[in-house]
């Protein structure tokens, strides 16, 4: 981590008043722990903060607490009045959705995020690609600015963590990782039933789907490659209340000899777009894989949103995939 950016930042923290706080589309655990454990930081230090992000949390996190401070854009907030911009978790500003016109007057944006895809848009940019997760960054921020944790903010941290290294499996977990986790262990929450609360806790309707998409999986590359397809049509059947590709995506990398696993999801309501997700057991850099589409991302974990029929797509990103093998 470059310690003057961490020391520019908490500067500029300390320096404005007024903020708001956005993530990326499509929020998961990280993004969504580290925007509210960062809102729990400034209120902290006495400042006024509001949270505004693109898309409704997910029910997997409806024991996060003060969620209800993260409001879903809608055209009547452009009269929003901050000092400063921070997006987390973001590795390009367009991927705060509607969220960055908000700042039509060019206030200072503080970029906090791991992604080694990242552009650096922000005024400020605490960006370290070493880092398991946005969340990580926010508890060096809160090492670094003396401010002190307490359950809420330790369990908001704690999980931004724990989803982002795939509950500590995934190479993006270090020795700073497990510490900062001991740390914000000793508060106190359960850690069991914050597993179970997020990964164990699917509604049995969306089983159905999960066996459906699992029961098409399929293998090229001499297997070294799996993917799957979940088609509009198949989405349409049923409104889910769940997000299943991570789900999708842990039990299919752990298919034997597979190097790359890939999601391929029509997004409804939108023609013609295609949502792809990639996981890499580390033979092949899928964040490269995803940039060449408009994409980005992790080494090991990447993602885009393209247009284009769902066949042709994933016939080019296979493509893309197979090259990248040899």
């Amino acid at each position: 981590m470059n310690k003057q950016n961490l020391k520019k930042v908490a500067g500029a923290i300390r320096k404005y008043n007024s903020f708001l706080i956005t993530v990326h589309t499509s929020p998961e655990g990280d993004a969504i722990g580290s925007e509210l454990a960062f809102y729990h930081l400034l209120r902290k230090l006495r400042k006024t903060a509001i949270v505004v992000n693109e898309d409704p949390t997910p029910v997997e996190y409806d024991s996060f607490p003060e969620k209800e401070r993260i409001q879903v854009y809608k055209p009547n907030l452009k009269d929003i009045d901050f000092d400063c911009m921070v997006v987390l978790d973001c590795s390009d500003l367009i991927r705060t959705g509607e969220i960055y016109k908000l700042n039509k007057d060019n206030k200072p944006v503080i970029n906090i995020d791991h992604h080694i895809s990242n552009s650096n848009f922000g005024t400020l940019n605490l960006v370290d690609a070493g880092a398991s997760s946005a969340s990580e960054l926010v508890y060096s921020l809160y090492k670094k600015m003396h401010v002190p944790f307490d359950k809420d903010s330790a369990f908001l941290l704690y999980v931004g963590i724990m989803t982002d290294t795939g509950s500590f499996r995934y190479s993006n977990t270090t020795s700073y990782t497990h510490r900062a986790v001991a740390e914000l262990m000793c508060f106190g929450f359960d850690v069991r039933k914050t597993y179970s609360d997020i990964y164990e806790n699917i509604p049995f309707a969306d089983t159905q789907l999960l066996i459906k998409a699992l029961a098409h999986v399929h293998l090229t590359a001499n297997g070294r490659i799996a993917w799957v397809e979940l088609p509009a049509k198949l989405l349409r059947h049923k409104k889910l209340s769940f997000d299943l590709s991570d789900h999708i995506l842990s039990f299919i990398r752990s298919i034997k000899n597979t190097q790359v696993v890939v999601l391929f999801r029509e997004n409804l309501g939108t023609k013609k777009e295609i949502r792809f997700n990639l996981r890499s057991s580390g033979m092949v850099d899928v964040n490269k894989v995803a940039q060449a589409f408009g994409g980005g991302g992790h080494k090991s974990a990447a993602g885009c949103t393209t247009l284009g029929k769902l066949s042709e797509v994933r016939r080019k990103v296979i493509a893309k995939i197979c090259a990248d093998l040899k």
